[in-house]
């Protein structure tokens, strides 16, 4: 069997713990501590992630998007993939040593998807970019955390927040959306977002196809558009 190779590590933002990029052949982990936060076989819910936002606001022009957490690409390539020529794309990134893994070691996995001209990448905490933004995008996808708590950067915790969902909503337009991805369902966070004003979908999805560990994705939109 081919073996891990470490190819390099970077602290998170509070410097507690430690994200490690690791190859295997042509296969890609990230791993934060023991725990793998995203492998590049498996990609079936990030994008599940894009394509459910992105269908829920087909009807938007010039749509603008903000998707929180770069990973491996996968949500950013699904939404590329669904809109337009007239969107515009904001990802934030908020360890810089993830953006260089994608520009880096993990270019192919990415096929140049951070040079199209619909692409923003902000090396910026998302929850600074939705609270700096007043009715700005037509949907907000968050893929920051293994679900509704801040494990990767603790101040995410402040995201899932009733406070956090409610500046999410006000960073909606009408008939905008907030979908969350989560590695399982928690009710309580389904229950905060109804608090918030949201009407809520709670899909659940495969991480690979059919198959792999379930996961799920809430779906939250901002009323309707007048």
């Amino acid at each position: 069997m081919i073996p891990w190779v470490q190819l390099d590590s970077a602290k998170t933002p509070d410097g507690a713990q430690e994200l490690r990029l690791k190859r295997r052949g042509s296969e890609f982990s990230i791993m934060l501590g023991t725990n793998e936060l995203m492998n590049s076989r498996l990609s079936g819910s990030e994008e599940a992630l894009a394509k459910l936002s992105c269908q829920k606001i087909a009807s938007h022009r010039q749509p603008r998007i903000l998707i929180g957490g770069l990973g491996m690409g996968f949500t950013l390539r699904a939404a590329l993939a669904e809109l337009g020529g007239d969107a515009q794309i904001v990802v934030a990134a908020l360890v810089p040593a993830v953006v260089a893994w994608a520009r880096g070691p993990m270019a192919e996995v990415f096929g140049g998807c951070l040079d199209d001209p619909r692409v923003t990448i902000e090396e910026a905490d998302v929850g600074q970019l939705i609270r700096s933004q007043a009715s700005g995008y037509d949907a907000i996808l968050l893929d920051v955390d293994n679900g509704p708590e801040g494990i990767v950067h603790k101040s995410n915790d402040a995201l899932y927040s009733l406070q956090g969902l409610a500046a999410a909503r006000s960073a909606l337009k009408p008939g905008g959306v907030l979908a969350v991805w989560s590695q399982g369902s928690d009710s309580g966070f389904t229950r905060r977002l109804k608090q918030a004003g949201f009407t809520v979908e709670e899909v659940n999805t495969r991480a690979n196809g059919k198959r792999g560990a379930r996961h799920v994705i809430w779906i939250a939109t901002n009323g309707s558009r007048p």
